[in-house]
């Protein structure tokens, strides 16, 4: 018998920020950030979901629960989940195996990580570091120094492959490069700057080959996905928007990690192997269909030999796979669009789960600006030391339906914004912004956008609200980067603005779909209530 088909329906994440850099982020409320927009894009309640999966790394016993408590306490089972960097992959497959066991239909897995600032380091010196061995390898085949333990290990893995194959500096310092420019395009990235190769090669040494800019930070955020049956896609009618987990390995280390000599296998190249060689045997699938990779690059060093290690290229063809180009756009694949760990940051619980959220992102074509064309296979990769891998496969489960067309770079707008029935509100909203008494504003700094559907004849459009500086402005089909985008229907919007609408209610309703920094969401509905008056008055004299 076969096992149970898998699906992705939902998935939400919070932007990933710098540690301690947000207020009011402690990891309760970003989880209910990212849970909230994950069963907002799976169109369904908490109540629906019959178990979950919380993964994070520092944290006292049963933090899930207090993170979900947050978004409603309906009693369902919640397991708490730690394994190191590879915590929110290892939430996903647990997820995933009690669908497949058919003890639930519908189950949440949840990763976050609330962090300190500089390098990681051991919390606890009254027992034994499950990372003993791997450090005390590493020493006897390359020595030791002060630098972080991390970037030791990973260095040292770089350092062995540019003597086993000819790999030089700049190769490593090419994979930075891609991942802090693929940063750039995406909005929940902790970084979001564009280096020359020449700043990153210059940028402070860590260790060996490993220079500042090739090296993840530490970050607070969290991410969340909904998995459910192939009975319960059909139920709430989500096949359009269902990608199949067709597979998902595990895999700890084997005897070569301590037994080989090698500081390449020290830090998982085995691991890997060994889940990617079952994954593509059970799937019968092999690592030259992937389009789309969102792989675990925790330095630089690790993203070059995993490439080797999934079977992207033969072992010590990764120079020639970067120098070709064959790692980004217009390549053989696309790694890390989102920037990966180097750029987009790695809030050690959130990664395995933001790695699957941008890879449905990818495959439902929702990925705007970072968009791989014509995605179509997607492979996972989440590394932990001490140690565990799992690799996955993605794909659109129902690709006879029509791809979701929801997207901020989708917008067919009218030619005529005064067409719609909410271009009057917008224009009374810009005016109450400009005679802002109050000063409210103040309060409110930000880039709202408003994707408006079904307009006259179907038609979108698209009203940015720059409240960043000034008394701020309203422009139709408007320039500015928002930070947080709402999507709804023509005949709802003056309702919301004017409110009439409750904008919580709308949320739950599936009125009203929200993209980006959920906590700027949070402040305009707060506006609503304020301004509706003065918004109202000025809609009376147009």
């Amino acid at each position: 018998m076969s096992p149970k088909r898998v699906f992705v329906v939902g998935v939400g994440m919070t932007k990933f920020e710098k540690p301690g850099k947000r207020e009011d982020f402690d990891y309760p409320q970003m989880a209910k950030e990212a849970v909230t927009k994950a069963l907002q894009d799976a169109k369904i309640r908490v109540e629906d979901v019959n178990q979950a999966c919380v993964g994070y790394v520092y944290g006292d016993s049963t933090c899930g629960q207090r993170a979900l408590y947050e978004v409603g306490m309906t009693g369902m089972p919640v397991y708490n989940v730690n394994n190191n960097c590879s915590t929110g992959s290892t939430a996903l497959m647990l997820a995933k195996q009690i669908i497949e066991a058919g003890t639930g239909e519908c189950v949440l897995a949840l990763g976050f990580e609330k962090m300190e600032r500089g390098s990681l380091s051991s919390k606890f010196f009254d027992r034994t570091n499950p990372m003993d061995k791997h450090v005390e390898v590493m020493a006897d085949i390359a020595g030791m120094d002060g630098s972080p333990i991390t970037a030791q290990l990973f260095g040292n893995a770089g350092k062995e492959h540019m003597a086993k194959y000819g790999t030089k500096p700049e190769h490593f310092a090419k994979i930075a490069y891609k991942n802090h420019k693929h940063s750039a395009n995406n909005p929940y990235s902790q970084f979001q700057d564009i280096y020359s190769l020449e700043q990153i090669m210059q940028s402070p040494q860590i260790f060996g080959p490993l220079t500042k800019l090739q090296c993840c930070p530490t970050s607070d955020g969290a991410a969340a996905a909904i998995l459910c049956s192939e009975d319960f896609v059909h139920r709430h009618g989500l096949e359009a928007q269902a990608v199949e987990i067709l597979g998902m390995e595990m895999s700890t280390d084997l005897p070569s990690t301590f037994q080989d000599n090698s500081c390449m296998k020290i830090v998982g190249y085995d691991m890997t192997k060994n889940a990617a060689d079952r994954l593509f045997a059970k799937t019968n699938l092999k690592a030259q269909d992937v389009d789309v990779v969102e792989l675990h690059d925790c330095f630089s060093a690790n993203e070059l030999i995993t490439y080797e290690a999934l079977g992207l290229c033969p072992p010590g063809k990764a120079g020639e796979l970067i120098d070709a180009g064959g790692n980004t756009y217009g390549g053989k694949f696309v790694v890390n669009p989102s920037g990966g760990l180097i750029s987009k940051g790695h809030p050690l619980g959130a990664t395995g789960i933001a790695q699957c959220s941008e890879l449905c992102w990818q495959l439902r074509g929702l990925a705007e600006k970072r968009q791989v064309p014509n995605a179509k296979l997607a492979l996972q990769h989440n590394i932990g030391l001490g140690g565990a891998v799992i690799v996955g496969l993605y794909r659109l489960g129902f690709p006879h339906y029509a791809r979701s067309a929801v997207g901020l770079n989708a917008v067919s707008a009218a030619t005529n914004p005064d067409d719609f029935k909410a271009s009057i509100l917008f224009k009374a909203l810009e005016m109450a912004m400009a005679d802002d008494k109050d000063n409210l504003i103040e309060k409110f700094r930000g880039i709202y956008a408003f994707k408006v559907k079904n307009g006259p004849g179907g038609a979108e459009g698209f009203w940015v609200i720059n409240a960043k500086t000034g008394k701020g402005s309203v422009e139709y089909n408007g320039k500015a980067k928002p930070e947080v985008t709402f999507i709804m229907d023509d005949k709802d919007v003056p309702e919301l603005i004017s409110g009439k609408l409750n904008p919580q209610k709308a949320f739950f309703q599936g009125k009203i779909k929200i993209q980006g920094n959920m906590g700027l969401a949070m402040k305009l509905t707060e506006l609503q209530k304020k301004a509706a008056s003065r918004i109202e008055e000025f809609r009376s004299k147009l």
